[in-house]
């Protein structure tokens, strides 16, 4: 009974697909300027998003921040978001050879890339890089693929899967509940992707108490899985 109430709840407010090439399909939606939760495999461990459990966005606009600050993260605007970047590029954006594949090094963002990637640089003109290879990550190295070649940029915006004063997200459970309770336009949750219904603007006040909705969506992607 439960899972069947949670599944009609996320059917109004949501659409769930499962796509062939989840990469190039993000890697599209990144580009027109969407905001993704993106949700795949193991989470990190360690005081960074890593691409295991990130919101991620375009760069290439100064305005993406202010975006992320007000619809999802909630958090004082000063604050930077730090960029995720193919390993094999991070010199042709920042400077310094070092890689720096747990988003722990500052760099200076090159000037000649710094209005190509306005989201990402701080005040200083500096960044806090993580360099992704393929063998560390599969996936995210092709998604900064996929962007690159829409795109010509090589970098994404990475930052943690919650909102302030939230730990970061987890499980299914919690990627769903941050998804539906924010602005995040879409939420990948490793081959599938879930969009919001028009529908979801007006339901969302109604259930805007989000235990309820944490406890139903879980018992429905549960079941959308095993089917």
């Amino acid at each position: 009974m439960r899972a069947a109430a949670g599944r009609r709840l996320v059917a109004l407010q949501t659409t769930l697909t499962a796509s062939h090439d989840i990469c190039a399909q993000a890697a599209r939606l990144l580009a027109q300027g969407h905001v993704l939760g993106w949700f795949c495999g193991r989470s990190e461990f360690g005081p960074r998003a890593l691409g295991g459990r990130s919101i991620i966005a375009d760069p290439r606009t100064a305005e993406m921040k202010d975006k992320l600050n007000k619809r999802v993260k909630h958090r004082q605007a000063f604050r930077p978001f730090a960029p995720i970047v193919l390993a094999e590029r991070a010199q042709d954006v920042f400077e310094g050879a070092e890689e720096s594949p747990f988003m722990l090094l500052v760099k200076r963002v090159r000037p000649q890339w710094r209005d190509k990637v306005p989201a990402i640089v701080h005040v200083d003109g500096t960044a806090r890089v993580q360099t992704v290879r393929r063998e560390h990550n599969e996936r995210l190295y092709r998604l900064l693929e996929q962007f690159a070649a829409l795109t010509g940029v090589p970098v994404l915006l990475n930052t943690s899967f919650n909102v302030k004063g939230e730990p970061m997200v987890e499980t299914p459970e919690d990627a769903i509940k941050c998804f539906l309770g924010t602005g995040i336009d879409y939420l990948v949750l490793d081959d599938l992707v879930m969009a919001k219904r028009q529908s979801h603007r007006l339901l969302f006040p109604i259930f805007k108490a989000g235990s309820e909705i944490a406890s139903l969506v879980r018992a429905a992607y549960s079941a959308e899985l095993q089917e």
